[in-house]
């Protein structure tokens, strides 16, 4: 890794094709030609490739910011291409940063981006942000928020974090100007198996576009002579149903903080993986959940010998998209509701009229790919302790595993 980044064509000043280019901005006396030449100077570094890293990484090259580091290690994949709109269908299995520079390469051949095809951990995370002026995390998930917090509180460098997830979007600016660090507000990691991913909770393809664009102005402000973060100090909410933002006033920066507190203990980047107990990834990596022995694949349960009921824990309108034949009797029960009372005694109830003579039923939970179905056979493990003709278990894998195993013509999603 070489120990500076390499920086647009064109040093110093701006030529006439940039001049014309970035003209209507450079008109505006908050920018003026001071402000675009600092621009054209400036490098920000870009983690996350994905659907805030695209519109951040697009409108920054447009607006002349001289040099992008982009950074992930995945590759694009058809289910990208509803909301990182940089990717295309030419494009599948291309490394996304390389992705992101043939598109910037083809809006402005001034900006230099640097494709880091790499993944993001604590043996390589601070050096790389020491070669940025600014760092976008642009990842959505809790490791990566962790790593890339500490690596930036570290070398002195403010952190714009994004997030999107259904029709919802979240913004905010740590380490700058007094304001907080993520471990001000977060000293500890989430439970992983609380923390939703895009791949389990979906989003809205606008709803990261939007996100992902405020990053871009946001950073486009710190480095702009006479401008500042809007969102220092502040978390932008923004609600994609009801098309309103709001702010929430976050605490300054915590004396007691662990990393940039008056006495830290966090001096170098540590294991994110260890700490936070997920790995640093968007994608759907699995919980683990249930013991080995409580989970059955599709061909275990087809074979049961003990009456049972399939209870699918996914949402109504998921089930329009993929549901099992009639024949296999599945009861719909959501995940939400099962955290309810009336919820598990719907299922009780339903497992002891499948009950014959004084035999044990199997309750057998399933969900898209086995992760909601863990959670749901919890919380029936814990409502059924009085019941013991009822035991639980779940489909590992969900319904892709169902249709690997017993039913190649599921529509999976």
């Amino acid at each position: 890794m070489a120990d500076t980044v390499e920086k647009s064509e064109f040093q110093e000043g701006l030529s006439q094709d940039e001049a014309f280019r970035y003209s209507r901005q450079m008109i505006l006396p908050e920018i003026g030609r001071e402000g675009q030449e600092k621009l054209k100077n400036s490098s920000i570094l870009i983690v996350g490739a994905g659907g805030l890293g695209c519109p951040a990484a697009i409108y920054l090259a447009a607006a002349g910011v001289g040099t992008l580091g982009v950074v992930d290690h995945d590759v694009v994949e058809v289910s990208n291409l509803h909301r990182q709109i940089l990717h295309t269908e030419g494009r599948i299995n291309t490394p996304k940063a390389n992705s992101i520079g043939e598109a910037v390469a083809g809006l402005n051949h001034h900006v230099c981006v640097v494709p880091h095809h790499l993944a993001l951990d604590s043996t390589n995370a601070l050096q790389l942000v020491q070669r940025y002026e600014v760092v976008l995390d642009c990842t959505d998930n809790v490791a990566t928020r962790y790593l890339l917090n500490d690596a930036c509180v570290l070398a002195g460098r403010p952190l714009v974090s994004g997030s999107a997830l259904r029709f919802e979007g979240q913004l905010t600016t740590y380490n700058y100007a007094g304001g907080p660090c993520y471990r001000c507000l977060y000293p500890r990691p989430p439970p992983p198996e609380t923390v939703t991913n895009c791949s389990d909770g979906g989003v809205l393809g606008v709803v990261p576009g939007i996100i992902g664009s405020l990053q871009a102005l946001e950073a486009v402000r710190l480095l702009i002579p006479g401008l500042r973060a809007a969102h220092a100090q502040t978390l932008l909410l923004f609600d994609g149903l009801l098309g309103a933002f709001r702010s929430v006033r976050l605490r300054g920066r915590q004396p007691d903080c662990a990393v940039c507190g008056d006495q830290p203990t966090v001096t170098e980047l540590e294991d994110y993986v260890q700490f936070c107990g997920a790995a640093p990834t968007d994608k759907d990596s699995g919980v683990r959940l249930l013991a080995a022995e409580e989970r059955l694949t599709p061909q275990q349960y087809q074979h049961l010998s003990t009456p049972k009921l399939l209870v699918d824990v996914r949402q109504a309108n998921e089930l329009d998209i993929c549901r099992l034949p009639d024949e296999f009797q599945v009861l719909n029960v959501p995940l939400g509701a099962l955290r309810t009372v009336e919820g598990r005694e719907t299922v009780r109830q339903a497992a002891l009229e499948r009950r014959a003579g004084d035999g044990r039923v199997t309750v057998v939970t399933l969900c898209r790919r086995g992760n909601d179905s863990q959670r749901a056979a919890q919380l029936l493990q814990r409502h059924l302790t009085e019941t013991p003709e009822l035991e639980v278990r779940d489909i590992r894998g969900g319904l892709y595993a169902w249709k690997d195993e017993i039913d190649p013509s599921l529509l999976l999603y």
